[in-house]
């Protein structure tokens, strides 16, 4: 029976994302937010149980790398192809997507909207290699989904709750949202090698780093909520480069 649990709470993950999913395509993009996190919950705890209870499977492995594809790559591109519509005056909601499509496609309004799925896209890529790739054990090659998907569900975050004239001008800058989703692309598969947040044991100096990150992440997040999370992507990145260039990777 034990050996189920794990594969139960990625089954949470995945229905997270459909629900996500169904929030995003409705422009209800906090409520899709609030179910992605939750899925990443759920995500962070499968593999940790299956750890735990000595109970790590290929099949679990297949099926959290699905759900994560839902809930880390479905969604991020479907809020990100709402930024952008938002951004490019393009009226899309759940009722009349075929319309405006189609209206799209004789040129009567933008497909840049559409340009967000490179995110999805992307992800796919990212999920499928990491599958194949036998040394992403102790690190990450590239943003693992989660991050990336915690990046871009922090737009919407900071627009609702802590939005400015100055924020609101960036983030619902067309080109700005296009320049995020390329370089968002391209973290998910770049050739860099990203440390693990997974602790084989408590003992400090074996986790300094791991330690160090998440204390600097909590004090952003109380200082600067929504708003710190983009910088804690960026905290991760440069962390990792350091902890490389000293050997440690």
């Amino acid at each position: 029976m034990k050996r189920h649990i794990p594969d139960l709470i990625t089954l949470l993950n995945l229905l997270c994302g459909c629900i996500a999913v169904v929030f995003a395509a409705n422009d209800e993009l906090v409520l899709a937010a609030c179910f992605v996190v939750a899925g990443i919950f759920f995500d962070f705890f499968d593999g940790l149980l299956a750890r735990r209870l000595h109970v790590q499977s290929e099949l679990g492995i297949q099926l959290d790398s699905l759900a994560d594809m839902v809930t880390s790559g479905a969604v991020p591109g479907l809020v990100m192809f709402q930024l952008l519509g938002e951004a490019s005056s393009f009226g899309f909601s759940a009722n009349s997507w075929s319309t405006d499509i189609s209206e799209g496609i004789q040129g009567n309004i933008s497909l840049v909207p559409f340009f967000g799925f490179l995110i999805t896209l992307s992800s796919a890529y990212r999920l499928a290699r990491f599958n194949i790739d036998e040394d992403q054990v102790s690190y990450f090659k590239g943003l693992p989904t989660p991050a990336n998907a915690l990046l871009i569900l922090s737009l919407p975050l900071i627009l609702s709750f802590q939005g400015n004239d100055m924020a609101n001008s960036v983030i619902l800058n067309k080109w700005s949202l296009v320049g995020l989703t390329i370089l968002s692309s391209f973290l998910l598969n770049a050739p860099i090698k990203l440390f693990a947040l997974k602790f084989k044991n408590w003992n400090f100096k074996d986790n300094a780093t791991r330690y160090t990150f998440l204390l600097l992440s909590l004090v952003m997040l109380i200082v600067l909520r929504f708003l710190a999370i983009p910088f804690i992507i960026l905290l991760y990145i440069v962390m990792s480069l350091v902890k490389k260039g000293e050997g440690d990777a």
